[in-house]
């Protein structure tokens, strides 16, 4: 028997998150007595994002302790609150695989009617302490999913969870996540996630962008359903193998690799700025995981290179940082993604910190390769001298700005307008 286990409210407040301070209500905590659940939430609960949660069809956030109890063995620890993962309702029952689209259930004196899948955003990283936690979540198929109110009513710890109407259509939460989150949709489960009239319009819009994408194959690129039509860039499906030439060791943390083809074809040429998907088994005995990591070298066809920063408990930049080495072989993903510097000659400013700096190297690369024309401000940022993740950054400067010193035959003719690199702390 499904059954609501507790009510959980927070309201917004500020939490400092790595350097700032992020306006959140991810924090739940739960209440005793019984709740009036309302359109768009549940008294003395409100949302922080309103861009990315709350309205009327994410007006309440369920997740099941079936899921509590997997993370807790996944990730092996055992400090959980109810409220742990931003939800309203923590439930007994109703798992991602057995809920759809469109169903209706009865709670208390409310009645509620699925939307969609959660999507998950870095605000669960922070509640968890745990920065892989969105990731994680999809990867796992463990989203948990978001309530529509279609009669205001009290609930409360203890009521039953009834269910009233099922959608003929009976696509799981996970399966409809997955149609988002996982390569290779077909045509017809989005078509038929479509004939859902409970679906929310934010799912419908996305999956109306990735029907337009499979009709159009000039535009099947990367996902559509997670960008914007005028954004997309062309990427292959799938993976190709590709040989680990060289790792360099650029910091203590930081670690480049570059790959090659292992067959000899030559490697689809990314635009500067784009990210490559890598699928990694750092456990033999676990499943594999996915990881998307920013181009850092000159964009060409013979060779790629990734820039990782190894973070504590990372699974799979601490197995990439000290467990590869030169000779392995890495399932690799063509490049995608939105984020590029877009041809003209308006000038352009460009903005890194940390490891962050990949995707602006790479662009960097392109432009000084090419002598392009256009003025180019790039501020930089890290913790200390000594904690650059990319050295070379200083001689692209060099060759590219008119620094202190310098003469016009030492310094670029057009590229680099201005280069501040700012230091949070002194070195060492």
């Amino acid at each position: 028997m499904a059954r609501l286990l507790s009510v959980n409210v927070g309201r917004p407040r500020e939490v400092a998150w790595r350097g700032k301070m992020v306006y959140t209500s991810v924090w739940k905590e739960p209440v005793e007595g019984r709740r009036l659940v309302r359109r768009l939430n549940v008294d003395g609960d409100a949302q922080g994002d309103l861009a990315g949660h709350g309205g009327e069809h994410r007006a309440v956030f369920v997740y099941q302790m079936d899921s509590y109890r997997y993370w807790q063995r996944e990730l092996k620890r055992h400090d959980f609150t109810l409220g742990q993962f931003g939800e309203n309702f923590t439930v007994e029952g109703l798992s991602d695989n057995e809920v759809s689209i469109g169903d209706r259930f009865r709670i208390g004196t409310a009645l509620f009617e699925v939307t969609q899948p959660r999507v998950t955003c870095y605000r669960v990283g922070m509640r968890m302490d745990e920065p892989r936690m969105p990731a994680l979540l999809a990867e796992h198929r463990r989203p948990g999913f978001y309530f529509r109110v279609l009669e205001q009513g009290e609930v409360g710890a203890g009521d039953e969870i009834v269910k009233v109407a099922e959608d003929p259509e009976r696509l799981s939460v996970a399966a409809a996540d997955a149609l988002l989150y996982l390569p290779g949709p077909a045509k017809e489960e989005l078509e038929r996630a479509l004939r859902i009239p409970a679906l929310s319009p934010g799912w419908k819009s996305s999956f109306e962008a990735l029907l337009r994408q499979m009709m159009q194959p000039a535009l099947r690129t990367g996902n559509a359903g997670l960008t914007a039509p005028e954004q997309l860039v062309t990427a292959a499906p799938g993976f190709r193998p590709l040989r680990v030439a060289r790792t360099n060791r650029e910091s203590s943390s930081v670690v480049s690799l570059a790959l090659e083809s292992v067959d000899g074809r030559p490697l689809a040429v990314p635009l500067p700025g784009q990210f490559v998907v890598l699928r990694l088994r750092p456990q033999a005995d676990a499943p594999p995981v996915l990881r998307s990591y920013s181009l850092s070298g000159l964009p060409d066809a013979v060779r790629y290179r990734i820039t990782i920063k190894e973070e504590p408990r990372g699974i799979a930049s601490t197995y990439l940082s000290r467990h590869l080495r030169a000779g392995d072989v890495l399932d690799v993903s063509a490049p995608r993604g939105a984020f590029i510097l877009q041809p003209g000659e308006l000038p352009a400013v460009l903005l890194s910190a940390g490891v962050g700096v990949t995707p602006v190297m790479a662009i960097l690369h392109a432009l000084a390769a090419h002598t392009s024309p256009r003025l180019i401000w790039w501020i930089d940022g890290a913790r200390n001298r000594l904690d650059h993740p990319l050295p070379e950054k200083y001689a692209i400067c060099w060759l590219s700005c008119p620094m202190p010193g310098a003469t016009s035959s030492t310094a670029s003719p057009t590229r680099l307008t201005s280069w501040v690199l700012t230091s949070m702390l002194p070195a060492g």
